[in-house]
């Protein structure tokens, strides 16, 4: 095996000398081996220097979270491509959209979707890869012999991940070898991953959380992995007595205290419950603690920088903060050009090892986010405690400027939230005749519920009346991403005239 390929000589390392054991157990009762794992990521390279990939080619992939979709991700790096996740969800136009901007030397689709990819793809190469890891790829890389990898330095890309585009078009973050490995390498410590863990791998693979926090993590210190399809509550629970640790979004966390099976003799052998990619609710936490004995471990992280902050794994676990910056990242709130003072609100910015290379063709874009001496603008609007422990507030997109004031959407969510039965909520700014913005909250009632009349009394006493809801909307859920983050694009544009109709 060659040395010099930065990021799968790094996945690789904690495995050498333990092929033979187990990497991941499969839903139905089959597992795969270090060995078999790396060996099937050569075969993928072969194929798919075989289709033309050379270093630096990108390989734009669309498929079912399979191991097979794993060594198709470990097999493009050690050919030296650069791995395109594509979500599952994404629409036609949108995947042309991507394909279109990347220049794919090879996309790789299910096979229900090869006529409308091959459609949109150019002079691509398409293969096909099912939910049960057969097509036309797996074909192909069956017929080689495994590659060893090809030569990359830690900045030489290894991935491009497109951002959700909830304004104008979704930006490719281009990500090194060194991006990853580093940042992987520093969660492994910070989170105290070794060799003895087993991790519950529920989250998709198209994305930061699943692909390169969990599955990345979990190679570097040379764990197992229960690897689930997705979210399944009964495999979950099944799997719990046996592993150590859970990667998980909000929802997951609501959905398993949603089931009678969660105790704690069932958590007795956990030693850490993660959760990201959206806020957590104090109550979930509290609930979660009293379900189980453990405090659920909060982080935060984004596509371009993949994680940036963590509570940690020892000391308080503060409900409502994303913890502190990780070992080697630093981090600073900043509003019109000026550090702010400790607990005052502005956008949060981080510099580290973690922080994405730019825009993919988008160098305009990239010179307005990412500062010449390293500091990333993330959009977040964040505060930082005299602890230190960081605060996200909500987006900046989505301040509310009512009449001149700014309002900060996450304020009074956090008190709508508290109120009982309430299950949760989502403030968001709209056009109004008078004040520019009005201020809507839209609530999501939990079982007799409370009125909107009621939300308001409670609210007329907590808040400046700019802060205060103009109007109330009872709703049966929120919208969200597959990542469980509230979409509020979708809520601002469903309300859009409500202060303007009639």
């Amino acid at each position: 095996m060659t040395e010099d390929n930065h990021l799968i000589r790094e996945l690789r390392a904690a495995s050498l000398g333990r092929e033979g054991e187990v990497f991941a157990r499969l839903p139905g009762g089959e597992t795969v081996s270090f060995g078999a794992l790396f060996e099937g990521a050569g075969r993928m390279a072969a194929a798919l220097a075989e289709c033309g990939v050379a270093p630096g080619d990108r390989v734009a992939v669309q498929v079912a979270k399979t191991i097979e979709a794993i060594q198709l991700y470990l097999g493009t790096v050690t050919a030296g491509g650069i791995f395109l996740p594509l979500n599952t969800a994404y629409t036609g136009p949108e995947v042309a959209y991507f394909i279109g901007d990347a220049t794919p030397r090879v996309v790789v689709c299910d096979p229900g979707r090869l006529e409308e990819t091959r459609a949109v793809s150019g002079e691509a190469r398409v293969l096909t890869l099912d939910a049960e890891g057969h097509g036309t790829l797996r074909d192909l890389a069956d017929r080689q012999e495994p590659v060893a990898p090809v030569a990359r330095a830690g900045a030489d890309l290894a991935a491009i991940l497109y951002t959700s585009g909830t304004t104008g078009r979704s930006k490719g973050a281009m990500l090194s070898h060194a991006n990853l490995a580093s940042n992987s390498a520093t969660l492994r410590d910070y989170w105290r991953f070794t060799a003895d863990d087993v991790l519950i791998h529920a989250l998709p693979i198209f994305h930061t959380h699943g692909l390169f926090v969990a599955t990345n993590v979990a190679l570097l210190s040379g764990a197992q992995v229960v690897f689930l399809p997705g979210f399944d509550a009964d495999a979950i629970l099944d799997a719990m007595p046996g592993a150590t640790a859970l990667m998980g979004v909000p929802t997951f966390y609501t959905r398993l205290l949603a089931d009678p099976r969660l105790t704690r003799e069932r958590a007795a052998n956990m030693r850490l419950f993660i959760s990201g990619s959206a806020p957590l609710l104090v109550d979930t936490h509290e609930q979660w603690e009293a379900r189980t004995g453990h405090r659920i471990l909060e982080r935060y992280g984004m596509t371009e920088t993949n994680m940036s902050t963590s509570n940690p794994y020892d000391g308080e676990r503060r409900a409502g903060t994303v913890g502190f910056p990780l070992p080697g990242v630093e981090a600073r709130v900043m509003l019109e050009g000026k550090e702010v003072a400790p607990g005052e609100i502005g956008v949060l910015e981080v510099r580290g090892p973690n922080v994405f290379q730019g825009y993919w063709q988008m160098p305009e874009k990239t010179a307005e986010e990412l500062r010449p001496d390293g500091w990333f603008i993330t959009g977040d609007l964040a505060k930082i405690d005299a602890d230190g422990y960081v605060t996200i507030v909500g987006r900046e997109k989505d301040l509310i400027i009512t009449g001149g004031f700014n309002v900060y959407p996450k304020e009074i969510e956090s008190l709508i939230d508290d109120l009982p039965g309430v299950l949760e909520s989502a403030v968001i700014g709209v056009p109004h005749p008078d004040f520019g913005e009005g201020v809507v909250a839209v609530v999501v009632p939990e079982g007799e519920g409370t009125s909107p009349e009621a939300i308001m009394q409670a609210l007329s006493g907590q808040l400046a009346k700019f802060k205060q809801p103009k109007r109330i909307v009872v709703a049966d859920a929120l919208p969200r991403n597959t990542m469980g983050k509230v979409q509020k694009k979708a809520l601002r544009e469903e309300h859009a005239t409500i202060f303007t109709d009639g």
